[in-house]
C-alpha cells in the first residue's frame, strides 16, 4: 500500500513539473542598456496559464542575437563592438511560436568610479543630551 501512495505522489509530482503550460514569455531586463566585456543577465520569464510568472533559463529557453556570445542566459559583447545596439530573440524550447525580439543597446558611457572614502562627507546625527 504504501509503495502504491508513493508512486501515485510520484507520478503527480512529475506531472505538475513537467505539465507547466505556459501562455506566453516576457524580457523583464534589468537594465535598459547592456555592457560591453562582461554578462549581461538577460532575463526571460514565462506567464503560466493560472496567471503566475517564473523565471526562464537556457534549458527552458533558446537565446540569439545580432552579436555576442551565449553563456546560459548571459550575453557577452566583445568589447571591439562597433554598433550602438544588439538585436536579443528568444523563444520557448517546448512551445517555439512563443518567440519574441528585442533591440537593447550599448552602454556608452563609462561607469561612474565610486567616490574614495576620504571625499565622502558623513552626516552623523547630532549627540542628544541625557536627561538625568
Amino acid at each position: 500500500m504504501k509503495k502504491a501512495v508513493l508512486s501515485v505522489c510520484a507520478l503527480f509530482s512529475l506531472s505538475v513539473l513537467f505539465g507547466q503550460k505556459y501562455d506566453n514569455i516576457y524580457f523583464h531586463l534589468y537594465t535598459d542598456s547592456v555592457k560591453k566585456g562582461v554578462y549581461n543577465y538577460i532575463n526571460v520569464d514565462g506567464k503560466l496559464a493560472n496567471g503566475k510568472y517564473l523565471p526562464l533559463g537556457s534549458d527552458e529557453v533558446q537565446f540569439s542575437s545580432s552579436y555576442g556570445k551565449w553563456d546560459g542566459n548571459s550575453l557577452i559583447i566583445d568589447s571591439s563592438y562597433t554598433r550602438d545596439s544588439v538585436v536579443v530573440s528568444a523563444y520557448l524550447k517546448s512551445k517555439p511560436s512563443l518567440r519574441l525580439t528585442t533591440t537593447i543597446y550599448i552602454k556608452k558611457k563609462p561607469d561612474d568610479e565610486l567616490p574614495l572614502p576620504s571625499d565622502v562627507q558623513l552626516n552623523r546625527p547630532a549627540k542628544r543630551k541625557s536627561k538625568n
